[in-house]
């Protein structure tokens, strides 16, 4: 064998139909698409569609709701940052903020911070800047003589308005 002469088992690969291209491929004319109609012509979506019968995703019951205001916490507990700070992914000297339990490998995620939660068991004495703690994280973190200081997430949108309105107010002023 070489390598010019390396080939695809046959039927491996299946060639691409031209449609509409004379009588004698078997799909001309009207390649493959029928007589006149909605489907005949482009451009046409009609998935789902009952012919006018309510459709059954219309007619299967709903439940409960997405919440559009609901925060995105990466969540983290105690005992994962005892764990990185034990194999040496985390250290415990310094304040312990999102990027660094990103780098650790202990969060994903997360538009608005990291909110640490309490399972697990905390020996070390750590400094957390996050978003958000539980009760029983504050109380591990507390009694291992750490502390915790939590920020304020402005997400992107706010950002942007804040960027737009202060845009607008500079633009008053020199005008």
């Amino acid at each position: 064998m070489k390598l010019n002469e390396i080939r695809d088992n046959p039927g491996a690969r299946k060639g691409r139909v031209r449609v509409g291209r004379g009588i004698g491929s078997g799909l001309g004319k009207t390649a493959g698409r029928g007589q006149k109609g909605q489907t005949s012509r482009s451009g046409v979506s009609i998935f789902g569609f009952e012919g006018g019968q309510m459709p059954l995703h219309m007619r299967i019951p709903k439940r409960g709701f997405n919440n559009i205001f609901a925060k995105d916490y990466a969540e983290v507990n105690v005992g994962a940052i005892q764990k990185a700070i034990d194999s040496g992914k985390l250290d415990a000297k310094g304040v312990l903020t999102q990027a660094e339990l990103n780098a650790a490998g202990l969060t994903r995620g997360g538009k608005d911070g990291v909110r640490v939660l309490g399972k697990g068991a905390l020996t070390s004495k750590i400094s957390l800047k996050v978003a958000g703690v539980s009760a029983g994280a504050r109380k591990a973190i507390e009694d291992a003589k750490g502390s915790i200081e939590l920020i304020e997430i402005v997400p992107a949108a706010e950002k942007a308005k804040a960027k737009h309105r202060k845009g607008k107010a500079s633009q008053a002023k020199e005008g």
